[in-house]
């Protein structure tokens, strides 16, 4: 992806939600208990992308994390249920393998965002996390701080941000 050099903030319409996964190898000389556990996301995240109806916007791998855009709890909680999805056959296989054992941990957080009640800026960046599946636009004027782009009213722009700086 290109890098775009100037200073962008993004965007998405209405209320979202951010899931973050991840997993922790407390016994790494135990492959047969998080090997599975490694190879189950990429897995669930083909088929996501494959099904966008399902409502994942999209996701980023990072090292032992995941971080998901959904377009609602509903939309995520359905998908984890689903048991004719690849996240439900995962979980049950996690749950009866590795059960109260702590050879290998999960762990996850939601968020949900209402409209508005967000900020996100990029700078010599390419498009990542909201900026991969929101709309981008130049972070200028009022929007050049964080402050103005939650809509803040009173904030300077950082000095960095002004025209000729």
């Amino acid at each position: 992806m290109a890098i775009i050099n100037r200073r962008m903030m993004a965007s998405i319409e209405g209320d979202f939600v951010v899931f973050l996964i991840g997993m922790r190898i407390n016994r790494p000389w135990k492959i047969h208990k998080w090997l599975p556990v490694a190879l189950a996301m990429p897995r669930m995240l083909k088929e996501l992308a494959a099904h966008p109806e399902m409502g994942c916007l999209g996701a980023e791998v990072y090292l032992g994390m995941t971080v998901q855009y959904w377009r609602s709890f509903e939309a995520l909680e359905a998908y984890a249920r689903n048991r004719d999805a690849a996240h439900f056959p995962a979980w049950t296989a996690f749950n009866r393998k590795v059960g109260a054992g702590d050879d290998v941990g999960i762990w996850h957080e939601t968020f949900k965002v209402a409209a508005g009640q967000y900020e996100a800026f990029y700078n010599h960046m390419p498009p990542k996390g909201l900026g991969k599946i929101g709309a981008l636009s130049e972070a200028t004027g009022a929007r050049a701080s964080a402050a103005g782009r939650l809509g803040i009213e009173g904030h300077e722009p950082p000095p960095d941000a002004l025209p000729g700086s």
